[in-house]
């Protein structure tokens, strides 16, 4: 199995293998032109970043600067709406629901990184997904942890760190993120 294979497939991989570093240059690339294409040409996602992700649903915006690791496990359904300075890992899957809006500064990570120091040394990581649902809100500063799911029309305040799921609804906050009453 390749490197990339077994991280499409969840399983422990070397993210310092060759097939996904030109992958992390082609998403650089793609971070680079949609960060400098005029606001007057962009109408809301940049052709480079519209033909390196996943999935792009329509109305999707997404403003600069904007960082990926690839680009190609980041799944945008319809009206998506992500301010600057976002960052996602998507080493695994990142699926992102109708009318979602995604704070400032907001980061998703789905990279797992090994406990074991000398694994970790050989870049030995596993990607866990991230599902965020319908009509969520996720204030600016939050990070979203590997593995996680948020739940249709949940809550995330600014400046949480989740660390677990988020059930439909929910509002969260803190570090780690705890459930509002």
């Amino acid at each position: 199995m390749s490197e990339r294979q077994k991280m499409e497939a969840g399983e422990w991989y070397s993210c310092l293998d060759g097939e996904l570093g030109a992958l992390r240059n082609s998403a650089r690339a793609a971070c680079f032109e949609h960060r400098t294409t005029s606001p007057r040409d962009l109408a809301a996602i940049s052709p480079a970043l519209a033909a390196l992700f996943g999935t792009t649903g329509e109305n999707a915006l997404i403003e600069a600067p904007f960082h990926c690791a690839y680009g190609i496990n980041i799944h945008l359904g319809r009206n998506v709406y992500i301010n600057a300075n976002c960052v996602i890992l998507d080493t695994g899957p990142v699926s992102i629901g109708n009318g979602t809006m995604i704070g400032p500064a907001v980061q998703i990570y789905c990279a797992d990184h090994h406990r074991d120091v000398e694994l970790r040394r050989k870049g030995i990581e596993r990607a866990l997904p991230v599902t965020i649902g319908t009509d969520v809100w996720i204030g600016g500063g939050a990070i979203i942890l590997p593995g996680v799911t948020i739940g249709d029309e949940a809550i995330v305040g600014a400046g949480t760190v989740v660390t677990k799921d988020v059930a439909p609804g929910t509002r969260v906050v803190g570090n780690p993120g705890r459930a509002l009453p």
